[in-house]
């Protein structure tokens, strides 16, 4: 009889004294001494030491399986538990070609994700195309740097000054309902600026308070936007759901000056206008089909609590301050040439604001964001953030040089594209660092603080430079944007602030 069928025979556990050595100061054994675990091989292993080996109980009734049997079964289980590669069985993705997790391909596989992503990506095109055109009209319209920076402020202005509302009303009201509100309150309001537009004489006062009420409802759910489509994937393909967020907004700068370019000569701005508020239907139309997930309720904020929380994190997580300061310094000083293109290309270039020219020119920047964008959900997908954010400050410090001196058309549109690249990397390495470190419950609010660094700072500096460009040049003003990128390229160090780490 066997060892094993002698100690289950006898129904019981025979102690013996390398498992339960007698105590020198009493009854109870030493601590260092584990009771054998039920189910172990006895006399195996030394006390203290490794786990006991657990005893094998064939199922009655069942073959012992053969050896390559076994090898498969290993090989397919090890294959389940690889956490980087998963089989995509979605209709957009093919099945039989695995995709990388946290990459912009393994986002789109989720169809929640696509949905409103694609549905908002028309919106934007056309918001885009807006947005340039409304520049190159109010110049047109007044030859004045002053007003131009007057629209743009009241474009982008609200988001500084409403952002942290719209982020609270994100996390308290439903945020489906919300930006179903607000897109049709734009669709209408982009339809009055089209009327506005299309008289002979449009008042200056009333095309501003138009414009400001735009900037109002947007600002209102921009960051409910921003902390749905994150919640639309699971964390691990976060960093591709921001990226292609980041390539969303930049393929719109494509595609939407593209086509503005096109309709502004023809048809002239009302046109243009009309066509935006269209496509606020897709976006509606998306987030409306779309479930989106639930959300954990912090109960321990209310009122005014809720609109501080997220200066609350800023001020307690060092990371997430330095991130912010670093996007609101590089909009308020580094961006203003966004804001102040029409200028740059009549004076440094001879581009008519009117021309295709000049609509290629900007499009070829937002070519170059989409690919600064999608290129850290692709290419640089397992590179370390921080050290993209450095590099990608340097580079845009070069570029955004060049692009203030250059005085040749030819040079200008190689360079707005790499100016873009450059532009988009830190702007997407940075807003993947952020939303990898917020809790969901806080994410409207702290995404609101973002979009006040990213847009809301924007409209100041490009008010400010527009003022100092009218007594200096706008090759002045576009050389101290590149000095500060420079600067930045120093304090943007993430890894010191408690970010991730090089790869």
């Amino acid at each position: 009889m066997g060892r094993h069928q002698g100690r289950g025979r006898r129904g019981g556990h025979r102690q013996r004294w390398h498992d339960h050595p007698p105590s020198r100061g009493g009854s109870r054994p030493p601590t260092l001494v584990r009771p054998p675990a039920p189910g172990c091989v006895r006399g195996c292993t030394a006390r203290g030491q490794a786990r006991p080996r657990p005893r094998r109980h064939p199922q009655p009734g069942r073959a012992r399986r053969s050896l390559s049997e076994r090898r498969t079964a290993r090989r397919l289980s090890a294959r389940a538990r690889e956490p980087q590669r998963e089989d995509a069985t979605d209709a957009l993705v093919d099945g039989d070609v695995p995709y990388t997790r946290g990459t912009a391909r393994a986002a789109l596989a989720h169809r929640p994700f696509r949905v409103v992503w694609g549905g908002t990506f028309a919106s934007n095109v056309g918001t885009w195309m807006q947005n340039v055109i409304l520049a190159a009209f109010g110049y047109e319209l007044t030859r004045s740097t002053t007003f131009v920076g007057v629209l743009f402020f009241a474009q982008l202005g609200p988001l500084l000054f409403l952002a942290t509302l719209g982020g609270a009303l994100a996390d308290i009201v439903d945020r489906r309902r919300l930006l179903v509100a607000m897109q049709l309150a734009q669709l209408v309001l982009s339809f009055v600026l089209a009327g506005l537009a299309a008289a002979d004489h449009p008042s200056r006062v009333a095309l501003v308070a138009c414009v400001l009420a735009i900037g109002v409802a947007n600002a209102l759910s921009a960051p409910a936007l921003s902390a749905v489509l994150p919640t639309l994937v699971p964390r691990p393909d976060l960093a591709g759901a921001v990226s292609l967020q980041s390539v969303q907004m930049n393929a719109s700068r494509v595609i939407g000056p593209a086509i503005g370019g096109v309709l502004y000569p023809a048809f002239g701005a009302a046109p243009v206008f009309a066509a935006n508020a269209l496509t606020y239907l897709f976006a509606v139309a998306a987030i409306w089909v779309t479930p989106f997930p639930r959300r954990a309720r912090d109960a321990s904020e209310e009122g005014r609590g809720r609109l501080l929380a997220g200066f609350r994190v800023v001020r307690h997580d060092p990371l997430v301050r330095r991130i912010l300061t670093t996007m609101a310094t590089m909009s308020l000083f580094s961006l203003a040439f966004v804001g102040l293109m029409p200028a740059l290309a009549a004076d440094n270039l001879g581009m008519r604001p009117r021309s295709l020219g000049y609509g290629l020119l900007y499009a070829g920047f937002g070519l170059g964001a989409a690919l600064g964008a999608v290129s850290i959900g692709t290419l640089l997908a397992g590179r370390s953030k921080a050290r993209i954010v450095r590099l990608g400050f340097v580079a845009f410090s070069v570029l955004l040089a060049c692009f203030a001196l250059v005085r040749s058309a030819a040079l200008a549109y190689p360079v707005a594209i790499l100016l873009g690249i450059a532009y988009f990397a830190v702007v997407t390495s940075l807003s993947t660092v952020l939303q990898e470190n917020l809790a969901d419950h806080l994410r409207g609010r702290v995404m609101a603080l973002w979009i006040m660094a990213f847009g809301g700072t924007v409209p100041i500096g490009v008010l400010a430079a527009g003022a100092v460009a009218t007594h200096t040049s706008i090759t002045a003003v576009v050389l101290f944007g590149a000095a500060v990128a420079l600067v930045l390229a120093w304090y943007a160090d993430l890894v010191k602030a408690g970010g991730p780490g090089p790869a």
